[in-house]
């Protein structure tokens, strides 16, 4: 069986792993997830229990979760090198590396700002509290992640591999939560406007949200959430 990608929506983090398997180019499917609606359900707890996205269903029929897990499990099965390279060589170190980082303080300087949006019922004190302490974590992150970017088109070197799909579908958080100009990381604002230039993130971006674009030809189509709980879920 194809691989199938559980991937949330509105803006989701899964958005870039989605690139991802299109770089791959292997046969996958996907399933769509409602995080302010389905994601939440008991019913979803058999797949995370924690009620989050990305998982992943392996091709033997295994539930994966959590993001770093997904790229190593995509990373072992990029046999061609077209999303990963030569274990061992520093530039498979330094993707590592930058994976581990946007996954955990970058990714994670978001959680006040998400809480503060997602507060039910309202606690305008505590809302306000956490947005500026969100605010000023987004932005100290992104100064570090300014500063670890070189001078190639890409986080690894001169092509897209995992790294820059797991930053993709989490930078646009800075617009949505509107901390601060993009340009105010230039290094990172142009790694920006050209991953999101790119064929496989813009069918990523369009399958989030909910259209049926063409991309590569690997995408063998959705699987109901439904359908995923009853047949993989535990």
């Amino acid at each position: 069986m194809e691989p199938i990608l559980i991937y949330g929506f509105p803006a989701g983090s899964s958005m870039g792993l989605v690139a991802a398997l299109e770089w791959l180019g292997k046969p996958y499917r996907l399933c769509r997830v409602d995080m302010l609606g389905e994601m939440r359900e008991p019913a979803y707890a058999r797949i995370n229990a924690r009620h989050e996205t990305p998982a992943l269903v392996t091709d033997e029929g295994r539930v994966l979760t959590e993001t770093m897990a997904i790229a190593s499990w995509l990373e072992a099965r990029d046999t061609e090198r077209r999303i990963s390279f030569e274990p061992l060589s520093a530039d498979a170190d330094r993707m590592h590396q930058l994976i581990a980082y946007v996954n955990t303080g970058f990714t994670g300087s978001f959680s006040p700002l998400w809480s503060a949006l997602e507060m039910d019922p309202p606690n305008p004190p505590l809302q306000e509290a956490l947005r500026g302490w969100g605010r000023e974590a987004v932005i100290e992150r992104h100064d570090k992640l300014e500063a670890m970017i070189g001078d190639t088109p890409y986080l690894v070197g001169n092509r897209l591999s995992l790294a820059d799909a797991v930053l993709v579908g989490v930078a646009r958080w800075l617009d949505f939560h509107a901390i601060a100009r993009p340009d105010r990381w230039p290094r990172l604002a142009a790694l920006r406007q050209r991953l999101e230039g790119d064929p496989a993130v813009r069918f990523a971006m369009a399958i989030e949200n909910g259209e049926t674009p063409a991309g590569s030809g690997a995408l063998r189509g959705h699987i109901p959430l439904a359908e995923v709980i009853e047949r993989f879920g535990c």
